[in-house]
């Protein structure tokens, strides 16, 4: 079977696999909601979701740390990974020993794509489908409840890191759950994640700064750095993780615009 992956790399991958390892948190979640329980045999430390997986899976490194020599010890028949979580030269050396499907998701059509596609080739397109549906349907059950929540346009300011602040670009996903959130990216002139200096914050003039628990662990005790704005602490996970999370994410914005209000 000729595969493709989202970075239009083709590979041969002969039988339905059996052996997978997973490189990247969000498509480790999404492989455990397709029912792969057997079938996953590594993963990285990184990958928490399932809390059994993180557990019991062989860990193999780091999502930009791989230990490539156990990777090639396990013999995995797939290997799954991503254009942004993973270096381009680990990728570029497993593929010289192993199929390795590659994501690229930036926006939330790519996300519903990467979900059909690894549920293709991990022999699931039937449960992938019924995600993707799933998903959709929470989506519009989200913007319904928003248009009746009456509020209006909000500009956020997305942190992901501090010391330096970093926040988000207009080509990233977390730009794109945000605009499907509702929300305006006060930074939707920049690419990618910029470093940012507070008083540039503070000119962006933003209704909320938003503090992500992840990359970086945003707590309480940052709130008070954001005085001239609203700031508030939001689950990154929701924003970030493409793939079965995303089904939780829009009731998670549901709870969050009710907060806010």
């Amino acid at each position: 079977m000729q595969i493709t992956d989202q970075l239009n790399y083709t590979f041969q991958l002969p039988k339905p696999p059996t052996r997978i390892i997973s490189l990247v948190p969000s498509q480790t979640e999404l492989l455990f909601e397709l029912g792969l329980e057997k079938e996953v045999i590594g993963i990285t430390k990184f990958c928490v979701h399932p809390d059994h997986w993180f557990k019991n899976k062989l860990r193999i490194g780091g999502t930009k740390n791989l230990d490539l020599v156990k990777i090639q010890h396990a013999k995995p028949d797939l290997i799954i990974a991503n254009k942004e979580e993973n270096r381009k030269e680990d990728i570029e050396f497993l593929r010289q020993y192993f199929p390795v499907w590659t994501s690229q998701v930036s926006d939330y059509s790519q996300a519903l794509e990467m979900i059909q596609q690894i549920g293709f080739i991990a022999n699931r397109p039937n449960e992938a489908f019924q995600l993707i549906h799933k998903i959709d349907d929470a989506r519009l059950a989200y913007l319904d409840l928003r248009d009746q929540q009456n509020l209006g346009p909000l500009k956020v300011v997305y942190l992901i890191w501090k010391d330096p602040f970093m926040t988000i670009g207009s080509d990233t996903f977390i730009h794109e759950m945000l605009k499907l959130a509702g929300f305006t990216n006060a930074f939707s002139d920049q690419t990618r994640y910029p470093i940012v200096s507070l008083a540039q914050i503070k000119e962006r003039e933003a209704d909320y700064i938003f503090l992500s628990s992840e990359p970086y662990p945003f707590r309480e005790q940052h709130l008070s750095l954001f005085d001239f704005s609203k700031a508030v602490i939001v689950d990154g996970e929701a924003f970030s993780w493409y793939g079965s999370r995303m089904l939780s994410s829009f009731s998670y914005f549901c709870r969050l615009i009710q907060m806010i209000q």
